[in-house]
């Protein structure tokens, strides 16, 4: 391969086809599921115009038209497209739209969701260290007091479950909305994260809605629909 100027990382090619992120892309390269022009991709391997790249056995493009959209996810409901029980979003999603989902919402809540086919804005927005803002609606058991709301504020003590660690949540925001009802807007994106810092404290969630992800908010989108963002609305996700 003479002119890399013509080449690109197999890695970022699997991203741009909007197949899956970037940090995915690695996963299936080291498991030998990727292919180029029939020889089975390494880390590093790089693909020029006219060669074909199978996953499996789809065969990837670059994505042409790239989109964004935004679902209002219900309870009940994983974030995957499909799983064995039917309970995956795919079910949202119109036939023939070659949309995947950025990110995670637990079964047990609800809210906003991006879907994308730019495997590069997914790999950044699945990037920790971006600090991109999610703004949640949280109702719990009791009634909200001040301490509890500094102290979520400040930092609260849990476990990593990737690691198994302690872990000290990153600093937040948090705002009051009626007595047993707050916001909270959070730049991490640990398992399950306000749940266990809640549980931590002796709260309860009985219900968790995602609002906003950076500068899209859910704002009167009806649950179980989606919609496209506008040119505006993407630049201001790849800020």
């Amino acid at each position: 391969m003479d002119d890399n100027t013509q080449s690109i990382r197999i890695n970022k090619y699997i991203s741009a086809s909007g197949y899956c992120s970037r940090r995915e892309a690695d996963r299936l390269v080291e498991a030998g599921r990727v292919r180029i022009d029939g020889d089975v991709a390494v880390a590093g391997s790089r693909v020029v115009p006219g060669m074909t790249v199978t996953v499996d056995d789809a065969v990837l493009n670059m994505t042409g038209d790239k989109v964004v959209y935004a679902l209002n996810k219900p309870v009940g409901y994983i974030s995957s497209l499909s799983d064995e029980q039917g309970q995956g979003i795919s079910c949202f999603i119109p036939d023939g739209m070659r949309l995947f989902p950025v990110g995670r919402l637990d079964k047990e809540s609800e809210g906003l969701m991006l879907l994308t086919n730019d495997g590069e804005l997914m790999n950044n927005l699945l990037n920790a260290a971006g600090g991109h803002e999610k703004e949640y609606y949280v109702t719990v058991d009791r009634k909200l007091t001040d301490s509890f709301l500094k102290t979520l504020e400040t930092g609260v003590m849990i476990t990593n479950r990737a690691t198994g660690e302690k872990v000290m949540t990153a600093p937040c925001t948090t705002r009051k909305i009626s007595d047993n009802t707050f916001s909270i807007i959070l730049i991490q994106g640990l398992n399950r994260q306000i749940r266990r810092m809640c549980g931590a404290l002796g709260y309860g969630v009985i219900k968790l809605k995602r609002m906003r992800i950076k500068n899209i908010c859910l704002g009167d989108l009806n649950e179980g629909c989606i919609r496209k963002l506008a040119d505006e609305e993407i630049i201001g996700l790849n800020k």
